[in-house]
This record gives C-alpha cells, structure tokens and sequence, in this order.
C-alpha cells in the first residue's frame, strides 16, 4: 500500500516536473516562435528546390544555403522594405485626402450608360445619389476613411518589428538548410517514440501537407499577384507595387486578387479612360481564373490530398491561427484524415481476416 502511495507521489511529481519544463522552454523562447514556425514551414515547403541547386552546386551545402537565404531575402524582405517605404511615404497624402474628400465635388460618371444591360441602371441610381447630395455622402464617408489613414500610420511604429522578424526567419531558414538532416532524424525519433510506426508516417504527411499548401496556395498567390500586377502597370494605374503586395496578401487570404483589380477598373472608368479600362476588365477575368486552374494542379503536386481537405485547411486554419495558420489548418486535418482512414482500414482488415478464418474452419 505504501508502495503505491510512494509511486502514485512519484509519477505526480514527475508529471508536475515535464509540465512546468514544457511550460518555461516555450516561455523562453516566445520572442523566436513566430520566426522558428515560418522558418520550418518555408524550409521543409522549399527543400526539394535547395537540394536540385545544391546538385547544381557540386554537392556542397554551405554555398547552397548561403544562396537560398540571398533568394529569400531579394523574395520576401527586400520587397516588404520597398512596399514599407512607399506606404511610409504616401500616409500624409492619404491623411491630406481624406481631409479633402468632403470639398469634393462628385463627377456625373456619363459612361455608366455605355455599360451593355446595366448600365441604364447605374447611371439612374447614381443620379438619384447626386440629387440626394453627392457631396453630403462623401462628408459622411470622410471621418471613417480619416480614422482608417490614422490606424495606418500608427501601425507604421510595429512594421519594424516586422522586418526583425523576416530576417530572424530568414536565419533560421538558413540554420535548417544546413542541418536539416539531423533536424529531420530528430522529428522523427521523436514521433516514433509517441506513436510508434504511425508517428513516423504522420510526420512525413504533415511535411507532404506543407509542401501541397506551399504549392497550391502561395505560388498562387505569387503567380496571381504578380500577373496582377503587370496588368496594373500597363494599364497606369499608380501604387503598383503597394497593390500588388495587397493582391499576394488577399489571395494568401483565398480571397483573390480581383477585388484590387475591380477597383482599379472603376477608377479607370470614373477617370474616362474607357479603353484601358476594358482591357484591365480583360485582363481581371484571365486572373480571376487562374485559382481553378493552377491552384488543384499544384495542390496535387505536393500531396495526394483531397482538393476540399486542403482549402478547409487552409481557410479554418487562418481563421483560427491567424497567417500561419495557413500550414497548421491542413497539416491538423491531413494528418487527423489520414490516421482516421488508417484506423477505419485496419477494423475493416481484422473484420475480412476473421471472416476468412471462420469460412475456412472445418465444420
């Protein structure tokens, strides 16, 4: 009795020790889990590319990470600077226009008639908003629109933060190109030791399940913001590189790049220049497509998941995680889809095995 009295205290304890051990490692190293997270997910999404250049590379690892960390600096944080200094530089003209938005006077849009079907309609409803007081909407638009240029601004003061944590990742991601390996055996051991054989299987699906969301939804979103963006840029529409990086965001957020570019076509069409604008027109619907078409080949590429799998992943997951939710959403349901199926086809093996053998009994 006093034996189990004297075990029961020991495993309590112990169990006490682990969870405050777990508890103080995560605290200590909060200020480096965003940047540990992000620089796993783009590490094991961009392996099979460092492994074709370090081929290219006679085989030697060091240069090929070095390479790999210029890639993703020129890639992600050189651009967030270009965008960061724009939009640093533009506030006061978006606090100087919102000031001015109520003074002014609102144009009487005559090619809204032009618009095939429904543009007798258009053209009625904004007359009857300019005989209501066109100027009045605009004065009752101009505080909120005052109030979102000044949240703005004051985000500009966290933005710095932004960038330490890009380039934290980026050595990060450079640590796990050269040691990957032995990070990777680690993982593992680890895995196999909680479950066994289906620890082991579960990690290199989670690893399949970053590659797939990596493919299908942030080259995507890559590929879209940027033909996006040319479009823009032929079109003349200004702040390109600020739109585009709201398109790659927006479409990150499964949300797409047209909204940006149907306002970018009714600000050409308010402008008068109808011909740009319908190629912009154009040019949207081409975009607009490309999401049925790239995103389940890719998706496909990177795992052989269901298609509904991974975009519920990928959309739960931000919603409840936030941005790096995008890989934790599918990789939870990857892995969870996955061990259920195995569990369903290990009963219904056991259930055939003991069919058989019953059938097989002599009688």
């Amino acid at each position: 009795m006093n034996d189990n009295k004297r075990d029961l205290a020991k495993i309590t304890l112990g169990v006490l020790f682990i969870g405050i051990l777990i508890i103080s490692t995560l605290w200590v190293l909060q200020p480096f889990l965003p940047a540990l997270v992000w620089a796993t997910m783009i590490s094991i999404a961009t392996w099979p590319l460092m492994l074709r250049l370090q081929r290219l590379l006679w085989n030697r690892r060091l240069p090929t990470t070095l390479l790999m960390m210029l890639v993703l600096l020129l890639l992600f944080v050189i651009p967030l600077l270009m965008a960061l200094a724009t939009f640093a530089e533009k506030v006061p003209q978006l606090l100087d226009w919102a000031g001015q938005l109520s003074n002014t006077t609102p144009p009487e849009l005559l090619w809204l008639q032009d618009i095939p079907l429904i543009g007798d309609r258009l053209f009625e409803l904004w007359q009857q908003v300019l005989a209501s007081g066109g100027q009045l909407l605009f004065a009752k638009a101009t505080p909120y629109l005052g109030l979102v240029a000044k949240w703005l601004a004051a985000q500009a003061g966290n933005l710095g933060m932004v960038i330490v944590h890009f380039l934290l990742t980026v050595v990060v991601c450079g640590l796990l190109y050269y040691s990957g390996e032995q990070a990777s055996y680690g993982i593992r051991r680890f895995a196999h030791r909680l479950a066994g054989k289906r620890g082991d299987q579960a990690t290199q699906l989670a690893t399949q399940a970053i590659r797939a969301v990596a493919m299908g939804v942030v080259v995507t979103a890559l590929v879209q913001s940027l033909i996006a963006g040319i479009g823009l840029m032929i079109a003349g529409i200004p702040y390109v590189m600020l739109l585009t990086l709201l398109m790659f965001i927006l479409a990150i957020a499964q949300i797409g790049a047209v909204p940006v570019l149907v306002c970018s076509v009714l600000y050409l069409y308010w402008s008068g220049d109808t011909t740009w604008a319908t190629f912009l027109l154009v040019w949207t619907l081409v975009v607009g497509s490309m999401d049925n078409i790239l995103r389940p080949l890719l998706i496909r590429q990177g795992a052989d998941l269901p298609l509904i799998l991974i975009l519920s992943g990928v959309i739960g997951g931000l919603l409840a995680f936030g941005i790096i939710g995008l890989f934790i959403g599918p990789v939870v349901l990857a892995v969870a889809y996955t061990l259920l199926d195995a569990w369903i086809r290990e009963g219904e093996l056991r259930e055939a095995q003991r069919q058989s053998e019953i059938t097989d009994t002599p009688r």
